[in-house]
């Protein structure tokens, strides 16, 4: 039977008892009612006797490990939600957790208020993904517009998801979206297709989703980066194609993997320039230097408008395609 709203039910599965009875006395403090196992089959008795809403997996553990077990409460217990604990970021382990169904991570030592904030997150999105599912159920077989409405609201719940990545992130919080409403509007001025606007809404909220791989203290440096440690947060271009293949299309993908390529085929490892960039790609790239541009940075304070439009246009036909340029102008400054 699901536990109430009121007090709702967590698994901590730790090898550590220290860590187990310090993590269960916090969160019942907190109004979180505690389970705990020292290894995956305990895990697995416990979430038979009583399922819990979230369970905490430490990834190392003697015998079968946390990213191990994963799979196992994904597919027994699919409405638990899983936060992975790990006291080293590996980030291929981390994102092979997140692409196996895990909705988190969080680091050793443990913060109590992360650790709270992350769990309600998690059920915040668990129950968003609950009704989703079932409204799912309800609308099979229904007229086209209730199909828009339930693709409407697992929207809102990637959108959650992309808040929930982002708040790793105070510089870059809702940059998501803002980077969404300026492709879309640009989209439109160059006459995309609905059907090739809805992949851009996607890919442009997408777009930076392989941070999660990245190291936050490098993301979030308080100076100018080196360009060793430029070239490792580029690396989300090639880590984000992973994490979202199995949710969304090839064409979302590849705007993704390509909204970094340089119009005249001058970056790293690039193998396509110009035209042979995904148009949605394109306008992803606009988006993003603008929006980039005209938020606080770590290393640098905003530009205005007016700068970043110059800088904008001094990148024409070199990082930027000329023509989504031009349609990015038309929709920030109409004719009057």
């Amino acid at each position: 039977m699901t536990t109430s709203v009121a007090q709702p039910s967590v698994l901590i599965v730790d090898d550590e008892a220290l860590v187990r009875r310090t993590l269960r006395k916090s969160l019942s403090r907190e109004g979180f009612l505690c389970d705990e196992a020292d290894n995956a089959e305990k895990a697995l008795e416990c979430l038979r006797r009583r399922q819990a809403e979230v369970a905490i997996l430490d990834i190392k553990m003697p015998g079968k490990t946390g990213n191990e077990l994963l799979p196992e409460i994904r597919s027994a217990f699919p409405e638990t939600a899983v936060i992975m604990a790990t006291a080293v970021a590996e980030p291929n382990i981390i994102i092979q957790c997140m692409k196996g169904g895990a909705q988190d991570y969080i680091n050793k030592p443990f913060d109590v208020d992360q650790i709270v904030e992350s769990i309600r997150k998690v059920l915040e999105k668990r129950n968003l993904e609950l009704d989703v599912n079932r409204q799912r159920k309800m609308l099979e077989g229904k007229v086209e517009e209730q199909t828009r409405m339930l693709q409407k609201t697992f929207s809102n719940a990637v959108e959650s998801l992309v808040s929930a990545l982002e708040a790793k992130d105070l510089y870059t919080a809702g940059h998501s979206r803002r980077v969404t409403d300026i492709a879309v509007a640009t989209g439109q001025r160059m006459g995309l297709s609905d059907d090739e606007l809805e992949d851009l809404r996607w890919a442009a909220l997408l777009h930076d989703i392989g941070k999660i791989g990245i190291d936050p203290k490098v993301q979030n440096k308080p100076g100018e980066l080196t360009p060793e440690e430029y070239r490792y947060i580029q690396k989300h271009c090639s880590i984000g194609p992973g994490i979202v293949q199995s949710l969304v299309n090839e064409r979302i993908v590849e705007i993704i993997r390509r909204h970094h390529d340089r119009y005249d085929g001058s970056g790293a490892n690039q193998t396509v320039q110009g035209e042979g960039i995904p148009l949605g790609a394109r306008i992803v790239a606009v988006a993003d230097t603008f929006d980039a541009m005209t938020s606080d940075r770590p290393y640098r304070s905003v530009l205005s408008t007016n700068a970043a439009i110059n800088e904008i246009k001094r990148c024409v036909r070199t990082q930027l395609d000329p023509k989504v340029v031009k349609a990015f102008l038309e929709t920030l400054l109409p004719a009057s």
